[in-house]
C-alpha cells in the first residue's frame, strides 16, 4: 500500500491517499448502488475505522476519511466481505464508471454498465482520472459530471458513444456500446492521449463517423420525493455515518444510490422535507480544505457557507489549485494560496485571478457590495 500524497491520480480502496486527517479511502459501488446491508456495513466501517463521516464525490464515489494506517486493512476486509470492493486490485482501479442513478433493471443504462464492468480487463491502462459515463436514459443527465468516454441518447433516440469535448458521437446499440467504448479507450492511448491525461484535452481527431448529437441534457433531481423513493441533498456531499444508519433504520429502504450531485437517492425511502434539504444551497462547491487536506492552505467550507447568500451564481471555494470539488468553471471561484484566496470569475480553480491574496473578511466585504455580487 502506498499512502503518500501523489498528484494526478484518484485514490481507491486498495490505494488510499494520505491526507491531513489520515488516509482517504475511496469506494466505487457497482452501478452506484448499495443494498441495505452494504449501506449498514459502510456506516459501521466509517465509525469503526474512519472519522465517522461519509463523503459523496462528484464522480458518485464514496469516501471514508480519517483512517489510521493500522486500521486500513481491517476496513478493506470489512468492505470486501459485503462486495463493495473488487478483490482484484487492477479491476478496482479500472472501475471508474459513472452510471445515471435513475437506471432500472434491464434498461439500457444498467445493461451497458454491467457489460462494461464484466470487461474491465479488456481496457488499456488509462490515466488515473480517466473515467466512463453510462447515461442511456431518455435524455442525458450526466453531461456536467466528469467523464472522458460517454454513452448517451441521441436527439433521434438512438444510442451513441462520444468522447468528452466532442460535439457528436458514433451510432451504437446496447449490445455494441461496450465494444465501441473499449475501442475508443484503446485509440485514446495509442494516439497519445495518456500523455495529455484527459479526453477533453486530447486534440487528435476521433476515428469513425461521429454524426449523432446528444439529446439536450435534463437537470438533476431536486431533494424530496423521487420516483425511486426519496432524494436527500448533502451539504458539501457529506453525511454522518450515524445519521445515515439512523435513517436506514427508520425507513423501509431497500438500497441507496449515489449521485454526482452531492445527493443520495433512498430506494423505498419516505421524503422528509425537514431533513432532506441541505443547509447549503445547490451550486456551492467546496473541498474539505485545511487542515484535513495537506495541500490546502485555507479553510474552505465555513467561508462557502457565509458567501452562499451573497453570490447569485455557482460558487466554488477550493483549498488549492487542484479544484477537487469542482472540475468545471464556476461563476465565482476562490482558490487558496499561501493562506489567502485568489478570486476569479467564470473559470476553474487555479486560473489567473481578478484579485489576489484576499482574506475571508475582504472577500465577504467585496461581495457584500452591490457591485461585487456575481
Amino acid at each position: 500500500m502506498s499512502a503518500g500524497v501523489i498528484k494526478g491520480w484518484c485514490p481507491d480502496a486498495w490505494r488510499p491517499m494520505a491526507a491531513g486527517d489520515g488516509l482517504l479511502v475511496r469506494i466505487r459501488p457497482p452501478l452506484g448502488r448499495l443494498t441495505r446491508a452494504q449501506t449498514l456495513a459502510l456506516c459501521d466501517a466509517a465509525m469503526a475505522w474512519g472519522n465517522g463521516e461519509i463523503d459523496v464525490t462528484s464522480r458518485a464515489n464514496l469516501q471514508i476519511r480519517g483512517v489510521a494506517e493500522a486500521g486500513w486493512r481491517e476496513l478493506v476486509e470489512a468492505l470486501l466481505a459485503v462486495g463493495l470492493i473488487d478483490p482484484d486490485r487492477e479491476r478496482e482501479a479500472r472501475g471508474a464508471i459513472l452510471v445515471a442513478p435513475d437506471w432500472r433493471d434491464g434498461d439500457d443504462t444498467q445493461h451497458i454498465a454491467t457489460a462494461l464492468r464484466e470487461r474491465l480487463s479488456d481496457l488499456p491502462v488509462l490515466p488515473g482520472k480517466v473515467g466512463f459515463a453510462i447515461d442511456a436514459g431518455a435524455a442525458p443527465v450526466l453531461t456536467r459530471a466528469p467523464a472522458d468516454f460517454r454513452v448517451e441518447r441521441a436527439v433521434d433516440g438512438r444510442l451513441l458513444v462520444r468522447g468528452e469535448g466532442r460535439a457528436a458521437g458514433v451510432d451504437v446499440t446496447r449490445d455494441t456500446a461496450v465494444d465501441a467504448l473499449i475501442a475508443l479507450a484503446r485509440w485514446f492511448v495509442d494516439s497519445g492521449g495518456a500523455a495529455v491525461g484527459r479526453m477533453a484535452r486530447h486534440a487528435a481527431a476521433v476515428p469513425g463517423a461521429a454524426t449523432l448529437v446528444p439529446a439536450p441534457t435534463v437537470p438533476p433531481p431536486e431533494a424530496g420525493a423521487h420516483p425511486l423513493g426519496a432524494a436527500v441533498a448533502l451539504g458539501f456531499g457529506r453525511i454522518a455515518a450515524v445519521e445515515l444508519r439512523d435513517r436506514i433504520a427508520a425507513d423501509p429502504l431497500t438500497a441507496i444510490r449515489v449521485t454526482p450531485w452531492r445527493m443520495l437517492i433512498l430506494e423505498g425511502g419516505v421524503p422528509d422535507s425537514a431533513r432532506d434539504q441541505s443547509s447549503v444551497r445547490a451550486g456551492v462547491d467546496a473541498c474539505v480544505g485545511a487542515p484535513a487536506c495537506p495541500q490546502a492552505s485555507v479553510e474552505t467550507r465555513d467561508l462557502a457557507r457565509r458567501l452562499a447568500p451573497l453570490v447569485a451564481g455557482i460558487l466554488h471555494v477550493s483549498g488549492c489549485a487542484k479544484g477537487c470539488a469542482r472540475a468545471r468553471p464556476a461563476d465565482v471561484t476562490l482558490t487558496g494560496r499561501d493562506g489567502r484566496f485568489d478570486l476569479a470569475l467564470h473559470t476553474r480553480a487555479g486560473a489567473p485571478p481578478l484579485l489576489g491574496a484576499l482574506d475571508p473578511a475582504q472577500i465577504i466585504a467585496y461581495f457584500s457590495q452591490p457591485s461585487g455580487a456575481a
